[in-house]
């Protein structure tokens, strides 16, 4: 029929003598698209979770790339890199055949996962959205509650179960909708459908879904699934994501390849005991240096203490310290704080190359001389090209410039 476009991709990937019979420029952001319609095209659009195919399209003079494949009402829209020269000639139209057997394996994948949610998880399972990509595929289902690793593994078993058995395809095309309910087909709820209907069963006592998408001849044709993930994205909705055939042999691949260079680093048999081991001895060493790290805060304010100068009714200390990082520089200027009040005390440190600034004021002193904290490391902070603020009694800055921490420590001093 004049302007419209006829799919016979669920059969043929390579059609000949196929014509174009509109086209158009259309501008989305800034960039140029163009889009045809054929009056047959191999080409599936975009739909049911599934993504638009690829290929070309070939005339005795030119080469177009099709790079996306959509449906507009009942048009089939082939989105393209240019014009063909000559729009009127006859064309060879070949889906990218590689790609779309990747994504027919994803696709049957999740009908055989959709069954497998349901009967480890219950009816209550309905499938809520879908992505059917030729590297991966995803599946959102309504449930309850975080599936957990037994189930997940039950899942997966059950999956690859029926993709050992190898189980042909059913399919039965334009049925009236009543016969399909007959056979018990899965029916996407808020899903409208037409008198006739397309069927895919996948052994009538598992899967049996009406669907329009591409799928394999038989389930062994997928290899293997393996699930990557399961999260919650809504209330009461989950996702499942998953690969299958080559991706799922790259992703026990690179596992392999992990272990393999984690024994390498454990250099034990066991890499259960190896990592436990390690666990084990890194939980003592952390607990010795925090013993080290309070004897050294300990001895430090002990001797950094001495240089603090009485003004009479306060006393103050301004100080670079000795590498320490953040943690023990607070800690040591609270407990010098309190051992000097009412005091005005300001430590720098240096620690992996990047400067510290901290003062502390007692705040009967700071309320008494309306001296601010967080003002004066503000101002400091310049001196090494950081920032920072805090409270009138604590304020803390970093910086970059490591060289410029005792022009900050006197400018601390100059202020009070």
């Amino acid at each position: 029929v004049a302007g419209s476009s006829e799919f016979l991709g669920y059969d043929q990937h390579d059609l000949s003598d196929v014509h174009i019979i509109k086209y158009r420029t259309v501008r989305r952001k800034d960039k140029e698209e163009i889009h045809l319609v054929l009056d047959r095209t191999p080409f599936y659009p975009e739909g049911g979770g599934q993504i638009g195919d690829i290929g070309k399209l070939k005339s005795a003079e030119e080469s177009i790339k099709v790079f996306d494949t959509y449906r507009e009402n009942e048009l089939i829209v082939h989105r393209v890199d240019r014009i063909p020269d000559n729009p009127q000639v006859s064309f060879n139209a070949s889906v990218d055949s590689k790609r779309r057997y990747d994504i027919e394996r994803n696709h049957t994948a999740t009908h055989l996962l959709h069954a497998a949610l349901r009967q480890v998880l219950g009816n209550h399972v309905q499938q809520k959205g879908s992505l059917v990509a030729p590297d991966h595929l995803r599946f959102d289902f309504s449930h309850f509650s975080k599936l957990s690793d037994e189930e997940l593994k039950e899942i997966e078993g059950l999956v690859n179960l029926k993709i050992r058995e190898n189980i042909l395809r059913d399919e039965a095309r334009k049925i009236p909708i009543e016969e399909a309910q007959a056979a018990g087909a899965m029916m996407l709820f808020g899903e409208k459908y037409g008198n006739e209907v397309r069927m895919i069963t996948f052994d009538p006592a598992y899967s049996v879904e009406l669907c329009g998408g591409c799928h394999v001849t038989a389930t062994g044709n997928i290899g293997y699934l393996k699930v990557t993930s399961e999260s919650a994205i809504a209330a009461g909705i989950r996702r499942i994501e998953a690969v299958t055939g080559i991706e799922a042999e790259k992703y026990f691949n690179d596992q392999s390849d992990l272990i393999l260079e984690i024994r390498q680093h454990i250099k034990q048999q066991d890499l259960v005991k190896g990592i436990q081991s390690l666990l084990a001895e890194n939980k003592a060493l952390n607990k010795e240096i925090e013993l080290l790290k309070a004897k050294f805060s300990s001895q430090a304010k002990a001797d950094i203490s001495e240089r603090a100068v009485d003004h009479g009714d306060y006393r103050s200390l301004f100080t670079v310290v000795e590498s320490v990082d953040s943690k023990v520089l607070k800690d040591m200027l609270f407990q010098l704080e309190k051992e000097l009040s009412p005091a005005v005390i300001g430590l720098g440190t240096v620690y992996n190359d990047k400067p510290t600034l901290m003062v502390s004021i007692t705040k009967e002193l700071a309320a008494r001389k309306e001296w601010n904290a967080g003002n004066m490391v503000r101002e400091a902070a310049a001196k090494i090209k950081g920032g920072g603020g805090g409270q009138p009694f604590f304020a803390s800055a970093g910086g970059s410039h490591p060289d410029g921490l005792s022009d900050a420590i006197k400018l601390l001093q100059e202020q009070i």
